[in-house]
């Protein structure tokens, strides 16, 4: 699961209540921050997440509302936080303005206290991977070169069922562990279990794709369909569509099509204009696509909902009421990990 806490929602200027663009991404131990608009730093601090492990930066493009907090953000990183890199990603065109920035402005004339490694990136480059997850970025239009978005993508797993594990006599401890993770294991009485005997079938993982300032959508179909979220742009409505088209946006209805025609979960919209009411670009888009929602500043999206956590806390105290006390400790983190 991920978990997406919106920093930034304006368009190229900010409103009393919303700042430029800026996104941190959670996934277990990873943090990312996508795109890094002026006064990304407080919002970082308000959220209460923190700068801690916020080492890995992804970039949708180079215009000065998505990166122009990046100089504060490294200045502080490098100065007052215990981090001795931090990774930037983003197209070619992007970084040479990060370089600039970065390099001829906030430590102009002196070595940075951090390193800083610029990552040219194209579309089709997984940027990070393992056997949870991949992080891969796509192409998108908009004014200007070498513009990205990312798809964060889950991989298969089978759910560990306790119940079967029960049955066979599987122990809580190390055993459990080992079935999880794919590898068979020999009880005290000699038997060997499989994986295949306690594990599900296979269920799919969350797939979330972020877009940020786009301009068509012919080209992405394939890259969202089927997502549990997508989260875009709509910085106009169709009232004003010729000119979301002059300037390389995207309208509410036109996202909304989007994510109807793709078949996704949900659809949040982010980067409105100033010109708009969150309530004029929610009804355009519902009218489309009913799961719509509009984030604000420091809303936190695609968290575990309410019925799938009652069902977690089931399952975790059904193994724990079967624990002695000296094993409560093991069973809990066995049954935690075996209902990831």
């Amino acid at each position: 699961m991920f978990e997406v806490i919106f920093l930034g929602t304006s368009s190229s200027a900010p409103t009393v209540t919303r700042g430029l663009a800026g996104h941190v991404i959670l996934h277990r131990h990873y943090r990312f921050l996508l795109d890094c608009g002026e006064g990304t730093q407080r919002q970082i601090l308000r959220s209460g997440l923190g700068f801690k492990r916020l080492d890995t930066v992804l970039l949708t493009h180079g215009h000065l509302d998505h990166i122009l907090g990046l100089g504060g953000l490294v200045s502080t990183l490098a100065r007052w936080e215990n981090l001795d890199h931090i990774d930037i990603y983003g197209g070619r065109a992007t970084l040479n303005r990060v370089h600039d920035l970065l390099f001829k402005v906030v430590f102009a004339g002196h070595r940075p206290p951090i390193d800083i490694s610029l990552h040219p990136t194209r579309p089709g480059d997984v940027i990070c991977a393992d056997d949870k997850f991949s992080l891969t970025a796509f192409e998108v239009s908009h004014r200007g070169p070498d513009n990205l978005g990312y798809l964060f993508e889950e991989q298969p797993h089978r759910p560990f069922l306790a119940e079967l594990a029960d049955e066979l006599g599987v122990p809580f401890g190390p055993e459990r562990s080992l079935l999880v993770r794919g590898e068979p294991v020999t009880l005290a009485d000699g038997r060997v279990i499989q994986p295949d005997d306690v594990l599900g079938p296979a269920l799919p993982g969350t797939k979330y794709v972020h877009i940020g300032d786009v301009g068509r959508t012919d080209n992405l179909l394939e890259i969202v369909r089927g997502a549990d979220a997508l989260v875009m742009e709509a910085t106009y409505t169709e009232e004003e569509g010729q000119m979301a088209v002059d300037f390389g946006h995207m309208t509410a209805a036109r996202a909304a099509t989007l994510a109807r025609d793709a078949g996704v979960r949900h659809l949040i919209l982010t980067h409105l204009s100033r010109r708009y009411s969150e309530r004029d670009i929610r009804t355009e888009a519902r009218a489309i696509f009913p799961n719509t929602f509009v984030a604000r500043d420091l809303d936190r999206a695609l968290r575990m909902d309410l019925a799938e956590r009652q069902e977690r806390h089931r399952r975790l105290l059904a193994v724990v009421s079967r624990s002695t006390a000296a094993t409560w400790a093991e069973s809990f983190l066995q049954a935690l990990l075996a209902t990831r």
